[in-house]
């Protein structure tokens, strides 16, 4: 079968989630692979991304790291991956179940159908589609986003969207290796430079669920990353060094 969609799923102390949501992900209607990158997980989200592996022979792949590097280092090391492999729409997706499997397809959908380059999962395109977060962050993260839109002119409401799918050609005109963000601000950098390369970014809405199992990755590190990073971003746009 040839090879279409891979999905690239960043994984830290998952192993619950993640059996659960390769099961999910392999009934959609549509021929999908799945990337793990594991950093080192002491719980044994790899061993059981191993025993799927055996489940769904070639359709399940596994990149072992043997320590914690960070969100943005996990997905450029999915992209390159995705290049080598020939995939048309690559996508990326939390483990925690915070993004739907079944929405994956509506991603696709919509790069396939070329209304956009980038379609972004978002929450906030048809007003706040988010359940079960405390209203504290709920505050932070719509702020954080009006905060980026700002800056950096993005014409999407989700700048730090984590859910998306994007045509191969986007990860080919990005130089990956420049690439610096590591937390939400890596999505914002990858929207940023997808955005200034001339690639058509569209949100399609949908409702993002807080974890159920495991515990959340943010930290104040994220946080103040991603309040510099706009700003480096917008002055490396506007002297031509991005």
């Amino acid at each position: 079968m040839e090879k279409k969609a891979l999905i690239i799923i960043p994984t830290y102390n998952e192993a619950t989630n993640i059996i659960r949501m390769i099961d999910r992900l392999m009934a959609l209607d549509f021929p999908i692979d799945i990337l793990v990158v594991d950093d080192g997980s002491p719980d044994g989200t790899a061993q059981n991304v191993k025993v799927k592996q055996e489940e769904y022979a070639e359709r399940v792949h596994l990149i072992e790291r043997e320590s914690k590097q960070g969100l943005g280092t996990a997905y450029v090391r999915g992209f390159e991956f995705a290049l080598q492999h020939s995939y048309e729409y690559i996508l990326e997706m939390d483990a925690d179940f915070s993004h739907r499997p079944e929405d994956a397809l509506k991603l696709i959908r919509a790069v396939q159908r070329g209304e956009c380059d980038v379609a972004v999962g978002s929450r906030y395109c048809k007003g706040i589609s988010i359940i079960n977060w405390p209203l504290s962050r709920l505050i932070l993260s719509y702020a954080a986003n009006i905060y980026a839109r700002t800056i950096t002119g993005l014409p999407i409401f989700d700048t730090t969207a984590g859910f998306k799918c994007l045509r191969r050609s986007v990860i080919e005109a990005v130089p990956l290796k420049r690439i610096k963000s590591n937390g939400y601000a890596f999505q914002i950098e990858l929207h940023f430079r997808a955005w200034k390369a001339g690639f058509k970014l569209k949100e399609v809405s949908i409702v993002f669920k807080e974890r159920q199992e495991g515990v959340s990755k943010m930290s104040k590190a994220i946080v103040r990353e991603a309040i510099w990073r706009v700003w480096a971003l917008k002055f490396r746009s506007i002297f031509g060094a991005l």
